[in-house]
């Protein structure tokens, strides 16, 4: 891949000063046309020190308009970083819909260099491989283009481009200890990156070699790549009109058409006896100390928890997520209620929005209705095609084993009332005045589809139900037992982290 790069291809100062204004003129009528088809475009900068990926991106925000770029420079992880999974700050600065991310530092940089200096295995190399292909096939099958741009250099090349640059003292600062250190391991790093780029080098995400000897070659080569991905692109968006069909997997993952009347998992829910005044009181005090002293042990020891309460509407959710609360310190929690998507986050992958609120170490993180909105109102509601929440299961166990791979305690209850349980807290909400707010007429519309969302559901738990974040139902016609088998579930969870 790399030989035929090693060619020192070069244009001339006449034809360069030729080509520039059309390409220039050609980019910003794209990105005009970017801003107007509304797809996020991430353009990755990768390569050899000293091939002058820098000097090509300050170009490239010359070019264009800046107002609608984002450059984004990460180097090594921030305490803050570190604290949660690896990929947070991936999702956190990702461009969003019509405008352009440029990334240095990006998500391919630190697993070659560990690898280049064998700080992991060949197997933890090719499993950041393959995590890098799952994110990047999830955020194109979402729309977005991505532009990968290797930065490439000759041994010898390097070697005289960073004696240029310490030769002179207004350049030396660009040279540092780590980049001198690298250029002795410049045979391991080829061989390594040669490696990655094979790998992840796909029809949908494909690689671009840059031959960075001649800077005028280099930086009309980044153009002119940027350009035509965007035209192939928006040629394409703009022809169809369905814009991202090109991105559907041609072998999605089919859910069985269940029969109305054909049994659900939450059939096997079985509703208790209610819990009486005595009972409740002393096993919910019982529950919350065990829940406050297992939580302050998973913090000593630098765990978190992402706690996903979903369940129908009034099936008490609000009021378990109190009494869980309750018995935490209110520095050591953030509570997140789901509603419809705002403007900015539908800019983004849908699960931009979740990764966005992920605890830190010592931390709990409660949503109150999540990330599983793909598989459920969207599905039932149409606000999402039926190729996009098929892919989410998967999308969705991918994000969950992140979390429990970075230490984080997963738990996902599902609160279950049978349908004249809720009607009659329905009818109780409208006639009690502090309680009418949370009624509408979109509560009893989701009723009315309760079949639809009971199979919406079933497909839900069999398949995001696993062994490292399961589901756990809760039955929920008796409020308090609800809340006392929520707490039981989340101390559970916590104590077999400890």
């Amino acid at each position: 891949m790399f030989e035929t790069a090693e060619l020192s291809r070069s244009i001339t100062k006449d034809d360069y000063k030729k080509r520039e204004p059309a390409l220039r003129i050609r980019l910003l009528a794209l990105q005009a046309r970017l801003r107007e088809t509304k797809f996020p475009v991430l353009v990755l900068v990768n390569g050899v020190d000293g091939a002058g990926k820098g000097d090509a991106v300050n170009l490239l925000l010359e070019w264009l308009d800046p107002r609608f770029i984002r450059t984004v420079a990460g180097g090594a992880p921030t305490e803050e970083e570190r604290d949660r999974p690896e990929y947070w700050r991936h999702w956190r600065s990702l461009a969003p819909r019509g405008q352009i991310g440029i990334y240095f530092g990006n998500w391919y940089t630190q697993p070659i260099l560990d690898r280049v200096y064998k700080t992991i295995s060949r197997t933890g190399f090719e499993s950041a491989l393959t995590r890098i292909g799952a994110f990047e096939r999830g955020l194109v099958e979402d729309g977005a283009l991505i532009v990968k741009l290797w930065f490439h250099l000759s041994m010898r090349a390097q070697k005289e481009r960073l004696d240029m640059l310490l030769s002179k003292r207004r350049t030396q600062w660009r040279v540092s200890e780590q980049d001198l250190e690298n250029h002795t391991r410049y045979d391991r790093f080829c061989e390594v990156s040669e490696g990655a780029l094979r790998e992840t080098s796909t029809g949908v995400a494909p690689w671009t070699i840059v031959e960075c000897t001649d800077s005028r070659y280099r930086d009309i080569t980044v153009g002119e790549a940027l350009c035509t991905a965007l035209e192939e692109r928006l040629d394409q968006q703009e022809a169809g009109p369905d814009p991202t069909a090109h991105s559907v997997p041609k072998a999605a993952p089919k859910t069985r058409r269940r029969a109305s009347n054909e049994p659900t998992i939450l059939d096997m829910v079985e509703q208790g006896e209610p819990v009486d005044d005595d009972t409740y009181a002393d096993t919910l005090e019982d529950l919350q100390g065990r829940l406050n002293r297992g939580f302050r042990t998973l913090k000593k020891n630098g765990g978190s928890v992402t706690a996903v309460f979903e369940g129908w509407d009034a099936a008490g959710k609000g009021g378990a997520i109190r009494r869980v609360t309750a018995a935490l310190d209110a520095r050591d929690y953030r509570v997140i209620p789901v509603a419809a998507p705002t403007d900015e986050e539908k800019a983004h992958h849908y699960l931009w929005r979740f990764w966005r609120h992920l605890p830190g170490r010592g931390h709990m993180t409660i949503y109150d209705r999540s990330w599983y909105g793909r598989v459920l109102v969207e599905r039932v509601e149409n606000f999402a095609r039926e190729e996009e929440w098929l892919r989410a299961y998967g999308e969705i166990n991918e994000f969950e084993e992140q979390l429990v791979e970075h230490g984080i305690v997963v738990a996902k209850l599902w609160l279950h009332i049978d349908p004249a349980e809720q009607l009659r807290r329905f009818k109780e909400r409208e006639a009690t005045d502090f309680k009418r707010h949370k009624i509408t007429e979109e509560d009893y519309r989701n009723r009315a589809r309760r079949t639809e969302y009971e199979l919406a559901v079933h497909d839900m738990i069999e398949k995001t139900s696993t062994d490292i974040a399961p589901w756990r139902l809760v039955a929920a016609n008796d409020k308090r037992g609800a809340r006392l088998d929520v707490l039981r579930v989340l101390c559970e969870s916590v104590e077999k982290a400890t």
